[in-house]
C-alpha cells in the first residue's frame, strides 16, 4: 500500500516539475507569435536585396547605401528600372551640388510613399501640390523650384445631363477618375465635406480613358485638367458641360527638409536652373512635356495639404 501511495505521489511531483519546465518555453513561443515580433534571427540568415533587383511587392529600397545621406524620393508612378533612370542622374547631380551623397528611395506604391513622408524618412522630394502643401506645413519642407504650368481641374458630366447640375449632385453617383491621391480626384472628393455622402470612384487610368469612360455611360461624371478637356472637347457644339472648376494650383515642386542647410537652398536652387542642372533632369521633365524648371515658394502651396485629410498618414 505505501508502495503503491510513494508511486502516485512520485508521479505527481515528476509532471509538476516538468510542467514548470516546459510550459513557460512554450507560452513564451505563444507570447512571441501573438505580439506579431518575429524571433531572432543571425544576419547571416537574413533576406537581403541585392541591388539592381527591382524589390518585392510592397518594399520600398535604396538605390545605394554609403553611411550617412540624405534620401531623395518621388511618388510611386514606374518599375524600379524606369524610375531609377530618370532619377539616378538627379540624385548623382545633386549629391554632387549638396556635397553629401543623395540616395533615391523606390516606392512601388502609395501607402509605402506616404508612410516613409509622414515618418519624415525624406530630405529631398519631389511630388505634386498637395505633398508639398502638407511637407510645408508638418515637417519643415521649403519648395525650391517647380514645373511652370499651374493645375486647373475641371469635373464635368454629359451636355444632356439635366440631373445634374452643380458638383453636389454627384453625391452617391458613379465618378470615373484616377485613385486617390491623384490630385485630381482629391480636388473631386475636397467638394465633399460628409464621407457618407461622397461620389463612388469608378478607378480609371488616364485622362483619356476617364473621359472615354464618361462619353461611353460608364459613370455620370469625370475630372480631368481643363487643358485635356479643350483638346476632347473641341468641336462647336460641346459635349460636356462643366459642374466645376477648381482654382489653379502650383504645379510640382523639389522641396528639401530641415536636415538640409538653409543657406544651401539658393545654390540648390541656382544648380537645378543651370544648363548642367537642365541636363540632369532632362528625363524627369520629358515625363512632364519637357518645360524647364522656376523657382517655388511656400506661399504657393501654403493651405494645399488640407486636400490630403481624408487620406490615410495625413490626418
Amino acid at each position: 500500500m505505501n508502495s503503491k501511495i510513494f508511486t502516485i505521489f512520485t508521479s505527481l511531483f515528476f509532471g509538476v516539475f516538468m510542467g514548470a519546465v516546459f510550459l513557460p518555453a512554450h507560452a513564451e513561443q505563444n507570447n512571441t507569435a501573438n505580439s506579431g515580433k518575429a524571433a531572432y534571427r543571425p544576419a547571416s540568415l537574413q533576406p537581403r536585396l541585392q541591388f539592381p533587383a527591382p524589390p518585392a511587392a510592397g518594399v520600398t529600397t535604396v538605390l545605394k547605401k554609403s553611411g550617412a545621406e540624405l534620401v531623395f524620393s518621388a511618388p510611386p508612378r514606374g518599375t524600379y528600372q524606369e524610375e531609377v533612370a530618370i532619377y539616378k542622374p538627379v540624385v548623382d547631380f545633386l549629391s554632387k551640388v549638396i556635397g553629401k551623397t543623395v540616395v533615391y528611395r523606390y516606392s512601388d506604391n502609395w501607402l509605402s510613399y506616404s508612410k516613409d513622408m509622414t515618418t519624415d524618412v525624406y530630405d529631398i522630394v519631389f511630388d505634386g501640390p498637395a505633398f508639398n502643401g502638407w511637407r510645408i506645413e508638418n515637417l519643415g519642407h521649403t519648395p525650391l523650384v517647380r514645373l511652370p504650368e499651374d493645375f486647373v481641374f475641371v469635373i464635368i458630366t454629359k451636355a444632356d445631363n439635366a440631373n445634374l447640375k452643380q458638383v453636389k449632385d454627384l453625391a452617391g453617383r458613379l465618378i470615373c477618375a484616377h485613385a486617390p491621391p491623384n490630385l485630381g480626384t482629391l480636388t473631386l472628393l475636397s467638394q465633399f465635406d460628409n464621407p457618407a455622402r461622397e461620389p463612388v470612384i469608378v478607378e480609371t487610368k488616364g485622362w483619356d480613358n476617364a473621359y472615354k469612360a464618361l462619353m461611353d455611360g460608364k459613370c455620370a461624371a469625370t475630372v480631368l485638367p481643363l487643358k485635356n478637356l479643350g483638346k476632347y472637347d473641341s468641336g462647336s457644339t460641346k459635349q460636356t458641360k462643366i459642374l466645376y472648376q477648381h482654382k489653379p494650383m502650383p504645379n510640382q515642386a523639389f522641396s528639401v527638409g530641415p536636415r538640409i542647410a538653409p543657406e544651401l537652398y539658393n545654390k540648390i536652387i541656382q544648380a537645378l536652373l543651370s544648363e548642367e542642372g537642365k541636363q540632369a533632369t532632362a528625363k524627369l521633365r520629358a515625363a512632364y512635356a519637357g518645360k524647364d524648371f522656376i523657382p517655388a515658394t511656400s506661399a504657393e502651396y501654403a493651405g494645399l495639404g488640407e486636400l490630403l485629410k481624408s487620406s490615410l498618414y495625413y490626418h
